[in-house]
């Protein structure tokens, strides 16, 4: 048996699919820090700090806000698993993949969800919702996805929250896609609780979600009748670890050099001004939009609903997306993403996320859709 390992030396790309983003050299600098004790005295000041921060970038002054030692996946759970008891039921609604995996988490707790269908590429829309959330009286939640990364559309979170509280739900919001990309406003929209990941538009690397409760949440929490069924995602255990006010009690080992790239990532946020990213995003959108309508290409989705960071761009008839995808990371170092589900085959997925939405990585998109459709 050969011993004779080498270590990895991956090639550099640029990432314009639906996630990760490149991660800026600060960030993976700052992940290459001396690693201390996840309850070091200097980390547990660090994890104050770490979470002031979460909370600029949701725009909410929850207390119960930290980050989930997982991706964004484990965000979503956190949030179901820890709101959703056995018979309660969920209004859930679906336009995209992800809505469906709230649905799936739902079922996963025990709940009884209760499915709101959308077309794909279209937002919800809230006339239906509140239809559902009437005849369905004894709701306890409300769930739906911000920016669907599955199709590149947003919904109306403000107007969506104000229905649910209305017919007093919770309101769970899967903001893995939206925040720093466009406007999330947790406090102002009063979202009883939200997940979302570092890999899109924060532009740290993949593997945490930060997450954030309200009270009114924390509340439910601590009034749940059964246990939650996960001992990882347990609040009442999580938090023990990350509150501040006392002393912190064992939970996991935290993963301490990602928790400074996600910091470093946050860091970079606010210096440039969480508007500032959203403009940004929406002024490579309008470059990356004139560029693709300029080689023949245009969008799946109307343009009031558009994600400026996540673009789905249609599949003209005739055309293999697979080869212009395989064309575009050989050639280029860019890979761009494939449709899901009922989209797969007709949409690319192309991510303007983070340190990807900058005028270069446009060019070189715009380039790679040219060459490969022959309109060079």
């Amino acid at each position: 048996m050969s011993n004779a390992f080498t270590s990895l030396n991956p090639n550099p790309r640029v990432l314009m699919g639906p996630g990760p983003s490149n991660v800026h050299p600060r960030v993976l600098q700052a992940m290459a820090r001396p690693t201390v004790g996840h309850l070091d005295p200097w980390f547990q000041d660090f994890m104050e700090d770490l979470k002031a921060l979460i909370r600029m970038a949701l725009r909410t002054d929850n207390a119960l806000t930290f980050p989930v030692s997982g991706p964004g996946s484990a965000g979503m759970e956190t949030c179901f698993v820890n709101l959703v008891e056995p018979g309660d039921k969920v209004v859930i609604a679906i336009n995209g993949v992800f809505g469906g995996r709230m649905a799936e988490n739902v079922a996963n707790a025990g709940g009884v969800p209760v499915p709101v269908e959308f077309p794909w590429g279209q937002p919800v829309d809230p006339n239906v919702v509140e239809d559902t959330l009437k005849a369905n009286p004894d709701a306890k939640v409300f769930a739906f996805v911000h920016a669907e990364t599955s199709t590149g559309v947003r919904s109306d979170a403000e107007t969506l929250s104000k229905l649910a509280h209305a017919h007093d739900c919770l309101v769970v919001m899967d903001a893995v896609t939206s925040v720093a990309g466009i406007p999330v406003e947790i406090d102002a929209w009063e979202i009883d609780a939200v997940y979302t990941g570092t890999q899109k538009c924060l532009s740290a690397p993949p593997g945490l979600s930060p997450v954030s409760f309200s009270e009114r949440a924390a509340e439910t929490v601590r009034n749940r009748m059964e246990p939650v069924r996960s001992w990882f995602l347990d609040l009442t255990k999580v938090m023990g670890y990350w509150d501040g006010t006392g002393g912190r009690s064992y939970h996991h080992t935290a993963p301490v050099n990602a928790l400074y790239g996600l910091h470093e990532a946050l860091v970079m946020l606010s210096e440039e001004g969480i508007e500032n990213s959203w403009a940004r995003h929406a002024a490579m959108h309008e470059r990356l939009k004139a560029g693709l309508e300029g080689v023949g290409l245009g969008l799946l989705v109307d343009e009031p609903y558009r994600l400026p960071q996540m673009n789905a761009v249609t599949v003209p008839d005739g055309v293999d997306e697979a080869a212009v995808r395989k064309t575009a990371l050989e050639t280029y170092d860019l890979e761009i993403g494939a449709g899901l589900g009922q989209l797969g085959g007709k949409i690319w997925r192309v991510g303007l996320m983070g340190q990807t939405a900058h005028p270069q990585a446009v060019t070189i998109c715009t380039q790679a859709f040219a060459d490969a459709m022959g309109k060079d």
